[in-house]
């Protein structure tokens, strides 16, 4: 035990020596030499000292990736092997003799532990958002949210605990797929919940102010057959000065909604881009074609998880102190096979979602007709986020979910020459 306990450290400390290298020495993060002079070369639209912040910022943050993604894995695999898991269950069931109250119980500390194994890194992760002038939070309001995030967190889960481990006593071979049948209607659930219960949890939402951008957003609505009476504004100058918009919920819950920090940085075409390229993602139906792809893959990692945990159990069982799957002391190990599966799959599901927002892009020239509006706000996206114009590739691969801003705005500006 302390030999794997030792290596366990050991090839962390390694993978993080080369990951540092990777991020800080080796990757190239330079423009095409084609691009060299154009609207998406930053020279052309960041200061220098915007160029320095940038740089800097963007590795930090692929570092605090990079070195977060193992530790999960790694507190969940040593829980299991250093008995913590097992004690935590022989604790609670000593509290109570309800199933129910002793998963809650268990949840309780393995979501605490989780969070303050995470907890040095977000905080400094945080500090380095403030010092760059990302995040204008206040410490309170951070806390704030991350200990709305723990209780939200922790009362899901406990809800998703107790279904999951009641299908596997009672179904004990085919827990599975009545697992991913339930998790069906969940997913729907939770995306109807989003915008009226949860986001408020965070932040203040509110009717559009100006009314005369609203009636143009609606326009576009309109002509993009989308059933929307109303756009919403949230209030996250308070916490940030990066700018966004996003289209959430299903059914009479949709909602479009600006950050306020668009309204002020972006004049009235830069943002009506920003909001087509939200309803093309509606009109091209990629929340259906991303909910179904992502229901088909939910079926095989049921399974791939199902096959591995009884597996791993079967060889192992002894020594991580796991009797059966069907006890809760084997939740870290179905957590652990969980997330190394959706971290397996996020090349292809970045790939696609990279896709999409292209066609996005497409659609939403196609309906404005402003590429150059269009490559002004990508430009002052980069600017208030500080945002990589051309990642490396390993961060493109596992963390871009949109494509860099480099092809965004090179496609936009051949557009507009192409037009001219």
């Amino acid at each position: 035990m302390k030999k794997t306990v030792g290596w366990t450290i050991a090839v962390y400390f390694i993978y993080a020596l080369m990951m540092l290298g990777y991020i800080w020495i080796w990757s190239d993060t330079s423009i095409p030499s084609e691009l060299a002079g154009t609207k998406a070369d930053p020279n052309t639209f960041l200061r220098q000292e915007e160029l320095v912040l940038v740089n800097e910022y963007s590795k930090i943050r692929n570092t605090f990736y990079f070195l977060m993604l193992p530790l999960e894995w790694i507190f969940y695999f040593l829980l299991l092997l250093l008995g913590g898991s097992r004690a935590i269950q022989s604790w609670a069931e000593k509290i109570t003799k309800y199933t129910s109250l002793q998963a809650g119980i268990y949840l309780f500390w393995l979501t605490l532990f989780v969070t303050l194994v995470h907890f040095p890194f977000s905080y400094v992760r945080y500090f380095f958002s403030v010092q760059y002038n990302i995040t204008v939070q206040s410490f309170s309001g951070w806390m704030r949210d991350q200990l709305v995030g723990f209780w939200e967190g922790l009362l899901l889960m406990w809800l998703v605990v107790l279904v999951v481990f009641f299908l596997i006593n009672k179904f004990k071979k085919w827990w599975w797929v009545y697992s991913w049948l339930l998790f069906i209607p969940f997913i729907f659930l939770m995306m109807y919940l989003q915008p009226v219960v949860i986001d408020p949890l965070y932040n203040d939402f509110t009717e559009l102010q100006d009314k005369e951008l609203e009636s143009k957003i609606l326009g576009l609505a309109a002509e993009s057959d989308i059933p929307a009476d109303r756009v919403y504004e949230v209030n996250m100058s308070e916490k940030t000065n990066s700018i966004n918009a996003y289209v959430t919920g299903v059914g009479g819950n949709s909602r479009i909604v600006l950050w306020d920090t668009l309204l002020t940085r972006l004049d009235d075409d830069g943002i009506l881009f920003i909001m087509a390229h939200e309803m093309g993602h509606y009109v091209m139906h990629h929340i259906i074609v991303g909910l179904s792809g992502y229901i088909l893959f939910s079926f095989f990692a049921f399974y791939l998880v199902k096959r591995c945990a009884t597996w791993v159990i079967g060889r192992y069982g002894q020594r991580l102190r796991v009797r059966s799957l069907g006890e809760i002391a084997s939740l870290p190990l179905l957590m652990l096979l969980v997330s190394l599966v959706l971290f397996v799959a996020s090349p292809v599901v970045n790939a696609v979602s990279r896709h999409q927002e292209h066609t996005a892009d497409v659609y939403a020239l196609e309906l404005t007709q402003e590429p150059e509006a269009a490559i002004v706000a990508f430009q002052e996206i980069t600017r208030s986020s500080l945002s990589e114009v051309n990642p490396p590739l390993l961060v493109k691969l596992l963390r871009y979910t949109h494509p860099p801003m480099t092809d965004r705005i090179s496609y936009l500006e051949k557009h507009s020459e192409e037009g001219n």
